[in-house]
């Protein structure tokens, strides 16, 4: 069962992201861009993920689910945090930021990495 504590240290230490709390909600940033996002209540975790993917990952995975209508224009997936595990939860937030970074810091990454984030 993943927390808000198994993720928090990421939103600081991956490159270019800093940690942003935006109307009580806590949200991992690289410049403007939000890459991860929880709930007021730290129960749900919203993150980046490909527009093209997500309706399949919604429809296999029941700890998955949409956004409201109004944030279905952006990549975005939220997830049930209780329903992860926290090596789950990291890498969830690694593959997020991913996508906000240019890819020489992604490939930096895992090169420093390899076994993924820790």
């Amino acid at each position: 069962m993943a927390v808000l504590d198994d993720v928090l240290h990421l939103g600081s230490t991956l490159e270019r992201s800093y940690v942003a709390t935006v109307r009580g909600r806590l949200k991992f940033r690289v410049g403007s861009i939000v890459y991860v996002a929880f709930s007021e209540d730290e129960t749900v975790m919203g993150f980046a993920f490909p527009k093209e993917e997500r309706d399949a990952l919604v429809g296999s995975d029941a700890r998955f689910h949409l956004p409201g209508e109004s944030d279905l224009r952006f990549n975005w997936v939220h997830a049930t945090l209780a329903e992860l595990d926290p090596a789950e939860a990291r890498e969830i937030v690694v593959d997020a930021w991913r996508m906000v970074v240019p890819q020489r810091l992604a490939r930096a990454y895992d090169v420093a990495h390899p076994r993924g984030p820790g």
